[in-house]
């Protein structure tokens, strides 16, 4: 069994000045992750508007399929033209830790 996590680091554009505004762009990436059936939650930066941090987790049976499936949610958020993606931190750990 294994375990991976992707943190995203996302720079919001400069019209979310408000945490109600912030929730618009953070919302519907969160939702589009959760499609990977993955766990996804906005778990960083939660008061400061423009940016935000977005953590994601899956378990799986084989250490590549879980690095696949980080794989596709860093190219979803990644690809999303209305955020900047500043850094992933990624981590996968298996039986052996």
């Amino acid at each position: 069994m294994y375990t991976a996590t992707a943190v995203f680091d996302l720079l919001l554009p400069g019209d979310s000045r408000s945490l109600k505004a912030k929730r618009s762009y953070v919302r519907p990436i969160v939702a589009a992750l959760r499609r990977f059936e993955v766990s996804a939650a906005e778990v960083g930066a939660l008061d400061l508007h423009g940016r935000a941090e977005i953590g994601v987790a899956i378990v799986a049976a084989e250490a590549a399929h879980a690095r696949e499936v980080l794989d596709s949610c860093e190219r979803l958020v990644a690809g999303r033209p209305e955020i900047e993606l500043l850094s992933v931190r990624r981590r996968l750990h298996g039986e052996e830790d």
